[in-house]
């Protein structure tokens, strides 16, 4: 039995009052507090999934478990984030691997552009990984005492410039904001890539240390008010962007009564099962109408320009992490793209969260 069906099955079994004699809810009258914190604002994309997850888990251990939320850097610093949860000076955070690439080799494997097309799909794939790929678990739960709670997303990240971009030679020689393996694709594509954190863009874009932004969701990207300098919205036809983690320490985890952790897996549950692409469309349908009415141009490459593009990324992109990363590292990379792979076969053609050009069109 595969971990999914055991944490589901556990869940039925206790909701019948089947574990231990115990009906549910049962929640002790000790209060647990637990410090989420996370690097970005409240308005970013994968903060609105976070804050329903926290909300949840509230209202459904009925107030046994309270949380205190650090938004935007408030507690820890970009890069501070995994450890704080390893160390477990903070019990919760959201993880941007991209930040984290040399303590985070395995999970690099899940990075990548130009293989797949809806952003609901690739959590999926996230979560199927983790469950069938050992290393991947270890790495999280072992080496850094971290357990991942749930596997997110940055939706999908537009190519955002201050000029148009009509073709790869417009890309060429323009100076863009990149993201973990965002930058390997803005190099692959004749731009210059520049590594900075979030918080740094928008001044940088204002500055003109930028000519665009690649690697920034469109959802963070309007809610950072970005499209203000740089207002052309470009789809390259990447797919979706980043997955992201949101995890809880392991000593906190171990130390919650049964049924909290049942309340987190059900919640949990809810979010693959719809709840993830529910609060993205929404999100993402609210932020292109704002986006339209302050003068954002959606435009999307045309095809034979996003096939350009594919080739130049895949099958490189990932064959380097193989050689460069895995292989030193001892991870065995081919099964994992073997996963990987299936995963993607099982579920990027159920995906249906519409990217932002799908809905600007509507």
């Amino acid at each position: 039995m595969d971990r999914r069906s055991f944490v589901k099955g556990g869940a039925a079994l206790a909701g019948a009052g089947l574990l231990g004699g115990m009906s549910l809810p049962a929640f002790a009258q000790k209060r647990i507090s637990i410090k989420f914190d996370s690097y970005v604002s409240e308005s970013a994309g994968p903060s609105r999934l976070d804050q329903w997850f926290l909300t949840e888990l509230e209202k459904r251990t009925q107030g046994q478990v309270r949380v205190r939320r650090y938004w935007a850097q408030s507690l820890n610093k970009v890069g501070e984030h995994l450890s704080a949860v390893r160390d477990a000076t903070s019990e919760m955070s959201l993880i941007a691997p991209g930040y984290y690439q040399a303590e985070l080799p395995v999970t690099r494997g899940l990075e990548w552009y130009f293989r797949m097309n809806r952003a609901d799909a690739m959590q999926l794939v996230c979560r199927d990984v983790y469950e069938q790929f050992e290393p991947l678990r270890r790495e999280w739960e072992e080496r850094h005492r971290a357990k991942v709670m749930y596997w997110t997303n940055w939706y999908y990240a537009p190519l955002v410039t201050r000029e148009p971009i009509r073709s790869l030679e417009d890309i060429k020689g323009k100076r863009i904001r990149g993201y973990g393996v965002a930058t390997e694709v803005i190099e692959r594509l004749g731009g210059t890539a520049v590594p900075m954190a979030a918080p740094e863009v928008y001044a940088a874009l204002e500055r003109g240390v930028l000519d665009g932004v690649y690697g920034f969701d469109f959802i963070t990207s309007v809610a950072y008010k970005l499209h203000e300098i740089a207002p052309h919205f470009t789809d390259i036809g990447d797919g979706p962007h980043a997955p992201s983690a949101t995890v809880i320490s392991m000593d906190t985890w171990n130390a919650m009564p049964a049924p909290v952790q049942q309340a987190c897996n059900e919640i949990v549950e809810e979010i693959y099962a719809g709840k993830y692409v529910d609060i993205f469309s929404a999100a993402a349908s609210e932020y292109v109408a704002k986006a339209k009415a302050e003068g954002v141009r959606f435009t999307s490459l045309p095809d034979a320009e996003k096939a350009r593009a594919r080739a130049l990324i895949q099958p490189a992109q990932t064959e380097g992490w193989m050689e460069k990363v895995a292989k030193p590292a001892g991870i065995d990379g081919a099964r994992m793209q073997e996963l990987i792979e299936a995963a993607i076969r099982k579920y990027d053609g159920q995906g249906r969260l519409k990217r932002p050009i799908e809905l600007a069109a509507l």
